[in-house]
């Protein structure tokens, strides 16, 4: 079983102007429950170095929050390059006015996500990671 990572975004630019090796954004997404749930009218699949959505910063408890990477939880070095890219394109598009969410799910899920507000000017680029089955409403200020 394997992530999808979905976005959606107001902005009408071309992310797959972005893509290469680590990162792939497609307009193509998977028939699952979820992408009902992005609110945006540009909507993208975001693929990573391993074809899904796996090679990204994961964490399946919210409760441990944003955080930098540590000696002793491995992450591949490709995997948080590749976040590092994903939130810099976000961070982009809401700097520039754009409203941008993402969700991130295991393709079987049927449950709702739950949402969780990021505010982009307390969580940095190198803490931030993907939350299962969250709903990220990205905010350019704290809530």
């Amino acid at each position: 079983m394997c992530y999808s990572l979905l976005l959606s975004t107001t902005s009408n630019r071309d992310l797959a102007a972005h893509n290469n090796e680590l990162v792939r954004f497609s307009r193509d997404l998977p028939t699952i429950d979820a992408v009902s749930d992005l609110k945006h009218p540009h909507k993208w699949y975001v693929g990573s170095r391993s074809g899904c959505s796996c090679s990204f910063r994961h964490l399946y408890s919210v409760e441990l929050g944003f955080g930098e990477p540590v000696r002793w939880y491995e992450e591949e070095s490709d995997d948080i390059e590749a976040t590092l890219q994903v939130i810099a394109i976000i961070r982009e598009l809401v700097a520039g006015g754009e409203s941008v969410d993402c969700i991130d799910a295991w393709p079987t899920e049927t449950a709702s996500t739950n949402e969780l507000i990021v505010p982009l000017a307390t969580v940095s680029d190198r803490e931030f990671r993907f939350f299962e089955n969250y709903h990220f409403i990205f905010t350019e200020t704290p809530a």
